[in-house]
């Protein structure tokens, strides 16, 4: 009996966890989608308003790197209360300071926030998931990621863009995402690690698998950074941008794992490739599209999510594909630092294009990206070897929240019980 209900308290708290991630990451969609809104109603310029999307993926990136540390030392509980609070805060300040530089620190500080909270929160998820259950905890992870990032995005329709409401709403979501956690029985989990297999080892092993979290950074940054900003100046209304958003993101969350089965039955080189083909001319029909129908538009960002959305994913199973089953967590945790540069890079360099050629640059710009992930595809293609079909490691899709989440990926090691 006593065994039933420690399994059954183990289940609960893996419940209460996952209601806090999605929590959280409503808050997330809407923080996007919110800011992008307002910025543009403010009038700030593409480029303005990409250095502020761009400075919250660089206060990820500095987190990844320092945050271990932070918890070592004060401690999981203690770590997560105030990297909440903060960032709970920042919410607030950027409905009362309107202004791109102010924004930029406030965004910097939230995105380093962020990945603490992620940190603590997977931490707890590993050791409350059961071994034998872990691939089940995964999955259902990256799911709540992705349909709690496309529900975030309606909520924008809560209040006026240029009011308190929207940004409100964001605060108020990070600090409940406390409540859910407060009712786990919370352990003190393993000393979080910082990523330690360099990236020119990373490349070594696999080149186009490297390429691929690049470019996926640089994709899906941009994305989340300037697409609520493309709605709007292409004369979409709120709740336009909402379901252009959301779409997309849904896209991302149904089509991924089909994308991935493939991968499994040939040589998955060939499938990131063709996957970054049809992307790319999804992206330029979208371009020409967006100003003749909504609808139509929305379809082929729908599409346009469910391939993108796997390069990632593609990208740890290129890797995987090559390594040894025990370096599988550190090469992992330095591909998700190669990701968070590429989203460092993505919202600022779509903010350019947009700057130059108007809204529709931003699909341009997904294009130019997928064309060149395309050739550099086709050039590995016939530089590498094709490693055969029944050696290939089994697709997973990912979350790219913290290295911490990939201890749940059932591809790595078991834990010690």
């Amino acid at each position: 009996m006593s065994a039933k209900n420690d399994l059954s308290a183990t289940w609960t708290s893996v419940f209460f966890l996952l209601l806090a991630s999605g929590i959280l990451l409503v808050g997330i969609g809407l923080f996007f989608t919110a800011l992008g809104l307002r910025a543009s109603a403010e009038r700030f310029s593409a480029v303005a308003t990409g250095l502020v999307m761009s400075s919250y993926f660089a206060g990820f990136v500095i987190g990844t790197l320092l945050c271990p540390a932070l918890i070592r030392r004060v401690g999981h509980i203690r770590a997560f209360s105030a990297l909440a609070s903060i960032a709970s805060t920042t919410a607030i300040v950027h409905a009362i300071a309107v202004d791109p530089w102010v924004w930029s620190l406030l965004r910097m500080i939230t995105g380093f926030c962020l990945v603490g909270l992620y940190m603590v929160m997977e931490s707890w998820l590993n050791v409350q998931a059961p071994n034998e259950a872990r691939g089940r905890v995964f999955a259902a992870y990256v799911a709540v990621t992705l349909v709690a990032m496309g529900a975030g995005q309606f909520l924008v329709l809560a209040g006026d863009v240029l009011g308190f409401v929207p940004l409100g709403l964001v605060s108020i979501l990070l600090s409940l995402a406390l409540v859910p956690v407060a009712f786990t029985r919370t352990p003190e989990p393993r000393p979080v690690k910082v990523p330690d297999m360099s990236v020119r080892r990373l490349y070594q092993i696999s080149p186009l698998g490297t390429a691929a979290a690049l470019a996926s950074g640089l994709l899906n940054s941009a994305f989340f950074g300037m697409g609520a900003v493309f709605g709007q100046r292409i004369g979409l209304t709120e709740l336009g941008v909402a379901t252009f958003m959301g779409i997309t993101i849904f896209g991302g969350a149904l089509l991924q794992w089909p994308v991935g089965h493939a991968s499994d039955r040939q040589d998955r080189r060939q499938v990131l490739i063709v996957v970054c083909v049809l992307a790319a001319m999804l992206a330029a029909l979208a371009n020409m599209l967006k100003s003749v129908s909504v609808i139509a538009l929305i379809l082929c960002t729908f599409l346009y999510g469910g391939l993108v959305f796997s390069v990632y994913g593609l990208s740890v199973a290129l890797i995987n594909d090559r390594i040894a089953q025990e370096e599988v967590l550190e090469a992992a945790s330095t591909l998700l630092l190669v990701h968070g540069v590429g989203a460092v890079l993505g919202p600022l360099a779509a903010g350019l294009m947009m700057e130059i050629y108007g809204p529709g640059g931003l699909l341009v710009y997904f294009a130019l990206v997928l064309s060149v992930m395309s050739v550099f595809g086709l050039w590995r293609l016939r530089a590498g070897t094709a490693l055969p079909v029944d050696q290939q490691a089994a697709y997973v899709a990912v979350a790219t929240s913290s290295p911490v989440v990939l201890e749940l990926d059932p591809r790595t090691p078991d834990r010690p019980l």
